[in-house]
């Protein structure tokens, strides 16, 4: 069984963003077993995005950010998604990717700008793959070494398909330089 203090933060001490380590601010808390999640009564924190839906005037006034689960829907998202500083989406499984359609569809349909952050089975295999869907912050899992895994970013030189961080495919990027 998970003690209450691991069910309430569960975010590490580093991140990655914008390609540095640096300290998480955040604070990321989690439904426990009975579906309950206890917020912090002060502080930066990372809520899940039904939580938010469900409790928007208790958290109004807080410095909130909101942490898609896999099954949730960006198109519900009741406000601009700029209204927050820092969305996350939850890779809970390194074989679940529907983060990476998240991420994605954040940045391009929703047009959101702020920091997008990878939090769960996030290693240096993924970050590469997630940083051209939009992500610029990634939570490593605890049992990775984030400097390892931000060394990730730089797997690949040149990339052949178009992405959020290079929308031009490697063809017409080619035909652009004569």
């Amino acid at each position: 069984m998970v003690g209450r203090k691991q069910m309430l933060n569960q975010s590490n001490p580093q991140v990655i963003i914008n390609r540095e380590v640096v300290a998480n601010r955040w604070t990321r808390v989690v439904a426990n077993e009975e579906g309950v999640v206890s917020v912090p009564s002060e502080g930066a924190v990372l809520v899940p995005y039904q939580y938010w839906l469900n409790n928007q005037t208790e958290l109004a006034g807080r410095e909130i950010a909101v942490c898609f689960a896999p099954d949730d829907e960006p198109e519900s998202l009741p406000v601009d998604a700029n209204t927050f500083a820092m969305i996350a989406c939850d890779f809970p499984a390194f074989t679940d990717g529907r983060g990476f359609s998240i991420g994605r569809l954040l940045r391009e349909r929703h047009g959101f700008t702020g920091e997008l952050r990878a939090v769960g089975d996030v290693f240096k295999d993924t970050i590469n793959y997630l940083s051209r869907c939009g992500f610029t912050a990634f939570d490593v899992r605890a049992d990775k070494d984030i400097v390892e895994a931000a060394k990730g970013l730089d797997d690949f030189t040149e990339h052949y398909q178009s992405s959020v961080a290079q929308p031009l495919p490697l063809f017409r990027r080619r035909g652009l330089v004569a």
